[in-house]
Order: C-alpha cells, then structure tokens, then sequence
C-alpha cells in the first residue's frame, strides 16, 4: 500500500511537470487546513454560548475549550478528506476547487497522515479537559465525534461519497458544537439549542452544498455521489436558498427573545443569502470558490452578531 501510494504521488508530480511548487510550506498547510471553512466549527460553539448566554449562563473557559476542540476536530477531519480522497483516487490535479496539496505533490500522502493524527490528538486532548465541567460520559461523545469525522471520507461507507455529506455535516458542525457547548455552559440540554444547532447545522451544510456544487463534474467523473450529483445541480441550489430561511426561521425565537429590533441582523443575512445564492446559480468551476468563503464567512458573522446581542442577557 505504501509502495501504491508513492506511485501515485510520484504521478501527482509528474502532471505538475516536474517542477516543484514555488509556494512556502506553510501556504501549503494552510491551504489543506481549509480556513475558509472553518467558520462552520466556530459559529456552532458561538451560537451554542449565545442560547446559555439568553439562560442567563456564561462561562468563558468551558467556551473557549469548545472552541478549539471544534476547530482541532475540524481541521483533522479536513485532513483526513484530503488523504482519503488521494488514497482512494477520487482527486486529481488541476481541479476545479481549492488545490489539494498531497494531490498536487505538494505534501507528502505520509505527512498528511501524520498531520490528522496530531490534529485529532490535540482535539481530544482538549476535549478530555472537559471532562471537569462535562463528567466522564463526554469520552463517549468524543470516541463518537472522531468516528463521525473519519467516517465522513473512510471507512466502508464513507458518507461523503453515498449523498450523506450534509446530514452528518447538519451532525457534527451544528446539533453538537451548539448543544454540548450549551451543555457545558447550564449543565443540561434543552429545546432552544436544539432548534439553534439545526439552524446552524443547515447553514453549515450549506458551505458544502456550495463546494459539491462547483466540483460536480469532477465528482460524476469519479463516480462520487455527492447531493449534486445524485440529485443534481438545480435541486441543491435550491436546497441552499431554503436552509438559509429555515435557520433563521429556527431561530426567530433567539433574536426577538434579545429584542425586535435585532431582527435587523438577521434580516441583513437573508439579503446577502439571497445575493450568494444568485451569484452561485450564475456561476460554475473556480469562480465559485469565493461564494463558498462568503458563505462560510456570513454564517460567522451571523453567530457574533447573535452572541453579541444576547450578552445583557447573561448580565
């Protein structure tokens, strides 16, 4: 396997011409830890301390531990997509999206390997942390939050690959990170995080609605069944339009709880959504790269403005 797997990165090489990418190794990583992205983990612990903040709860250090364990997590389970997807030849250079380093020969297949395991080790690191707050029962949760995150490029059934990309991304980017941070902040669940995670967790599946989106062609050619192919291009842009009025109809309650007058915030939201979604239905290949960040962006803008106006709350 190890020999197989140097072949083909010799290969990713040589469609490269031989020459060594210019960009610095650093570049390289950053672009493989997707930071575009990575609002989704962080907008989910945001809206999570906002829901406990509007139950009169705030603790900053349990927060901010959510925090980078979600970011930690997320970042490991973008490395693993990126080595699973090499392994299994799913990824070739010159692709329509971001640039895949260990495709593209700029990281070595073992490298990534290695960089997943530190990424996942330092997330649960930080999630045992929070055993204090949470009691022991979270090592459970965190055993089923790594299976999710490697489940989602391997395994027998890799859900990335069979058209469940966006539930488990409705899963793990938005019903956890928003209900255990409200765990960790009032010691116990409720029906408002619940609703919030939902919300954020379609708001989440739609970074990815917009990535399956743009590589649809590349994804059929390779026999990947994302949502796009499987139910094509039209019915999943119209599913993000709809995951945009449904999340904020989730959380309708939160903003006029805080005061009608912030229903300005998610009001303005709407009407950039509205934007994204007509500048994603005009648009194919790269030049879609922009509204995915954007996507990814206005989801993080929404949770700070949520979190922000639920503060007197908390006081």
């Amino acid at each position: 396997m190890k020999m197989k797997q140097e072949e083909k990165h010799s290969a990713g090489n040589a469609a490269n011409g031989g020459v060594k990418n210019p960009r610095s190794r650093v570049e390289v990583w950053i672009e493989a830890m997707r930071l575009r992205t990575l609002p989704a983990s962080a907008a989910g612990v945001l809206a999570g301390v906002a829901v406990a903040m509007q139950r009169g709860h705030f603790d900053w250090l349990p927060a901010l531990l959510c925090l980078l364990f979600a970011l930690a997590a997320q970042i490991g389970s973008n490395f693993a997509n990126e080595y699973y997807d090499y392994r299994d030849g799913l990824d070739k250079p010159g692709r329509e999206g971001f640039r895949r380093g260990v495709t593209e020969g700029d990281i070595t297949p073992q490298a990534m390997q290695r960089a997943m395991a530190i990424a996942f080790g330092i997330a649960a690191l930080v999630g045992c942390s929070l055993i204090y707050w949470g009691g022991w029962w979270l090592v459970l949760a965190g055993i089923f939050i790594l299976i999710g995150a490697l489940s989602y490029s391997a395994g027998p059934f890799p859900l990335s690959r069979n058209a469940l990309g966006e539930i488990a991304v409705v899963v793990f980017y938005g019903l956890i990170p928003v209900g255990f941070t409200f765990y960790l902040q009032t010691g116990y669940f409720s029906y408002a995080d619940f609703l919030a995670g939902l919300a954020f967790g379609l708001l989440s599946a739609n970074i990815l609605i917009v990535n399956n989106y743009r590589d649809h062609d590349d994804d059929k050619a390779v026999n990947k069944l994302t949502t796009a192919v499987v139910f094509g291009r039209k019915t999943v842009a119209w599913a993000y339009l709809v995951n945009g009025f449904l999340a904020i109809l989730l959380t309708a309650n939160l903003w006029i709880s805080a005061g009608t007058v912030w229903l300005v915030f998610p009001t303005l939201y709407l009407l950039a959504h509205i934007c994204l979604w007509r500048y994603i239905k005009a648009n194919e290949g790269h030049k879609l790269n922009p509204a995915l960040g954007m996507t990814a962006f206005l989801m993080l803008l929404l949770s700070v403005a949520l979190v922000v106006v639920s503060i007197p709350m908390a006081l």
